[in-house]
């Protein structure tokens, strides 16, 4: 039995928040679309409802029937989940007056209440919406307050049922952790024995259980994920996993020879393929960012289907999808938004069954699982990178000039944030030729020559991110380093976006 508790998705953009909290707690938890509650699970603790961009009154809100969980298990509504309890139980949900935002204070709580153990007097809250509970139902009763929100937490009498109004899962909220681990814990129940190693054990177990003697092939992209996943079939599997690794000619510098060593030292069959001149002949001339990517996305699985033809009796298609992936693929009404398979449709395709291990981790968690199976550090840590590779950090058409021209930019900054120890402090950096040529002086002569973005960002998992504030002594070395030593580039600019409104990626 792995005990859990479900996290039902209203549409927040914080839902992937409250799972990484209670993941963060050694408690496993699912993230389900509202609608389709798991009614037939045993391992269910406890049940979370999130907020959600809809009124309770909408329309088009979200609802489910409460009977069909109320009482069964201990929940907890977080803001339009506590609203909505509140509101088909007979209270009052209306418009604030003014759009409650930022950061509040629980100026009166109950102490002795169990959601509450161990919060301190006067913790700082993060409130987001724009509607309040005016009116509690009968038999609920109010539980916090802050200075301008009377029910800012409520629980049902003689019930395990609470909801607040702010959202503990957020950082600004100061004892949000210890409210959440009141619930999964005190109040769910919950052992806390989610961890890398026990992740490992299981999933090993299962894969074994899963795959038996059969043949499995694995799509390798040097990035943490799909490594990760190959280390832990490796394990489970042994010599009945091949790895292929393919190289389409605009991986960083020395990427290919590097990342092949480092796969050869961790006893991995692997099969690499230098398809570069092949990328760039289909590449010839397109200057369209979305048709690049498609171009090298069929051309990754041409490849790859050659490849996988060679090796007899494979039954099995591994890839390193991760929990974020898996869940961004669907809407919570369960509707595709967008694919993540790495490899399209060639599960279907080649007739082969879809293997993948990582699918309930977020990033965080698989580089821990990565130490726990004893990989290298720089491949846990390596930045992520985009599957076209430098295709899409040149902007404009793609030719083997330009891509040595890249490398040698990129390798020179990716090297210089390792060696100013920054490298672990940056979510994910690299450099963007752009379609530009300027005017420098170089000795005594004119240059009209490429300029470069330099592009490094902070971030937790992509969602959003900001741009990193690298020192300027940093920049300036790094800037010198490039203009002098990559034949073509003459100007150097840093670029301070961050996403949203900007993408971390150009193309």
């Amino acid at each position: 039995m792995q005990e859990k508790i479900i996290i039902l998705d209203f549409g927040s953009q914080t839902t992937q928040l409250i799972a990484r909290r209670i993941r963060e707690l050694n408690m496993y938890c699912e993230i389900v679309p509202y609608n389709k509650f798991p009614h037939n699970d045993p391992d269910i603790i406890g049940v979370i409802l999130s907020g959600s961009p809809f009124s309770v009154y909408d329309e088009h809100a979200f609802k489910i029937d409460l009977n069909e969980i109320r009482g069964k298990y201990p929940i907890l509504g977080i803001c339009y989940g506590a609203q909505f309890m509140a509101y088909k139980n007979g209270g009052k949900v209306e418009p604030a007056n003014t759009r409650e935002y930022g950061r509040a204070h629980l100026t009166t709580f109950m102490q002795d209440n169990p959601l509450f153990k161990g919060v301190r007097a006067e913790s700082q809250v993060w409130m987001s919406h724009g509607d309040t509970i005016t009116a509690i139902p009968d038999n609920f009763e109010i539980i916090a307050s802050t200075k301008k929100v009377t029910v800012a937490a409520y629980q049902a009498k003689g019930e395990k049922l609470w909801g607040v109004q702010f959202h503990p899962e957020v950082f600004h909220s100061e004892d949000g952790t210890q409210m959440l681990k009141n619930f999964v814990v005190d109040i769910c129940g919950g052992k806390q024995d989610w961890s890398a190693t026990s992740f490992i054990e299981s999933t090993v177990s299962e894969l074994k259980e899963q795959l038996g003697n059969d043949k499995v092939i694995l799509g390798l992209s040097g990035g943490v994920d799909s490594s990760v996943a190959a280390v832990l079939l490796h394990r489970a599997i042994g010599a009945n996993l091949t790895c292929i690794f393919v190289d389409h000619g605009m991986l960083r510098k020395n990427e290919f020879a590097n990342v092949m060593k480092d796969y050869q030292g961790l006893g991995l069959n692997v099969i690499g393929v230098d398809a570069s001149e092949r990328f760039f002949h289909d590449l010839a001339g397109v200057k369209e960012p979305e048709k690049k990517r498609k171009i090298i996305g069929k051309g990754f699985i041409d490849v790859f289907e050659e490849e996988a033809h060679k090796i007899k009796d494979a039954k099995w298609l591994a890839q390193g999808t991760i929990y974020p992936d898996c869940i961004e693929s669907l809407s919570i009404t369960g509707t595709v938004i967008k694919s993540h398979h790495n490899v399209g449709g060639l599960p279907e395709k080649m007739h082969l069954s879809l293997c993948e291990p990582l699918r309930l981790l977020f990033k965080d968690e698989v580089r821990k699982v990565g130490r726990e199976l004893g990989m290298p550090e720089h491949l846990i840590t390596r930045h992520p990178f985009p599957g076209p590779g430098l295709a899409v950090r040149i902007l404009g058409d793609v030719t083997p000039e330009k891509v040595h021209i890249l490398q040698e930019a990129d390798d020179i900054f990716i090297q210089g944030l390792r060696d100013w120890n920054l490298y672990d402090k940056v979510w994910q950096a690299g450099v963007i030729l752009l379609p530009v040529q300027s005017v420098g002086v170089m000795g005594d002569e004119r240059t009209y020559e490429q300029a470069v973005a330099l592009r490094a960002v902070t971030s937790t998992d992509a969602m959003s991110a900001d741009w990193a504030h690298l020192p300027y002594e940093f920049m300036g070395h790094v800037s010198n380093s490039i203009i002098n030593k990559v034949k073509g580039i003459n100007r150097v600019c840093y670029d301070i976006s961050s996403k949203p409104p900007a993408t971390i990626e150009w193309e």
